[in-house]
């Protein structure tokens, strides 16, 4: 029986040939959604795409999007958000 965290139908379950001849099942690892911009819903660049124990071995510079609003808005809302900000006052 596989571990609990394994025992759901949302993972992929891959048949694997090991050397003695047996068959085994291998569960494949669920993939991570691309992030999205808060205001249009688009894809946000230079984000990592990784589960979260591979996202802690990155450094915060990779982690990050240096940009006001990075990791939250994608580059044409932030150039509208910052334009009406100027414009109103």
């Amino acid at each position: 029986m596989p571990r609990p965290s394994l025992r759901t139908r949302s993972r992929k379950r891959h048949l694997l040939r090991l050397p003695g001849g047996r068959v085994t099942t291998h569960f494949k690892r669920e993939t991570v959604n691309v992030l999205r911009c808060s205001r249009c819903g688009g894809i946000l660049h230079g984000s990592p795409r990784l589960i979260p124990s591979k996202l802690g071995k990155l450094s915060a510079s990779e982690k990050k999007i240096k940009r006001m609003f990075g990791g939250i808005l994608c580059h044409r809302c932030l150039r509208g958000a910052l334009r009406s900000s100027v414009q109103s006052g």
